[in-house]
């Protein structure tokens, strides 16, 4: 008789298939390329369906979980992340999808690089990283149109004294 392989054997087979997963989304912001959470899981469905994996993304209680489960044995393997108390529903909405891809490669082990959050790491000094005239130029172009992120975004740097001035010129308050 032929004895189903675990949840723990099956993930570790898709984990060997996977190989690199395509960056193919650029954040305009930092001019840098991150995989979204579409893009991941249609990259990751064929290896799903091959191993007899389910994937559930629910979010029960403020907290997003990704869940893989077992189609023959029904074990699974969870990861989850607590929503931040937003209440802006757009930026609820792209806090659920960072955590749905934050879980999921979380628990399938993919690399930590993620370009998209690379801009926002502070540098081993632990000062803010400075804001190139080229990104600060592309941030005010997009203040028009996304005035709170690009506020959020800025605050992350550390803005020299041209662009501290060109703020305070359009009153602009970090």
């Amino acid at each position: 008789m032929h004895m189903n392989k675990s949840v723990n054997e099956k993930l570790f087979a898709l984990q060997n298939e996977i190989g690199v997963i395509s960056k193919d989304t650029t954040n305009p912001f930092y001019k840098s390329k991150y995989f979204d959470i579409n893009s991941l899981i249609k990259q990751l469905q064929p290896l799903l369906e091959k191993n007899r994996l389910l994937l559930l993304q629910p979010i029960e209680e403020s907290l997003v979980y990704t869940k893989i489960i077992c189609a023959d044995s029904g074990e699974f393997v969870i990861a989850c992340m607590r929503l931040p108390e937003i209440s802006d529903i757009q930026k609820l909405g792209g806090a659920v999808t960072y955590l749905r891809r934050y879980t999921l490669s979380s628990l399938l082990g993919l690399p930590a690089e993620d370009d998209d959050g690379n801009a926002i790491v502070k540098s081993a000094a632990g000062k803010k990283p400075k804001l190139s005239k080229d990104r600060f130029d592309a941030a005010m172009k997009a203040y028009s149109t996304k005035p709170e992120e690009v506020k959020d975004n800025l605050r992350t740097f550390e803005l020299d004294q041209v662009q501290i001035n060109k703020l305070k010129l359009l009153k602009i308050n970090l």
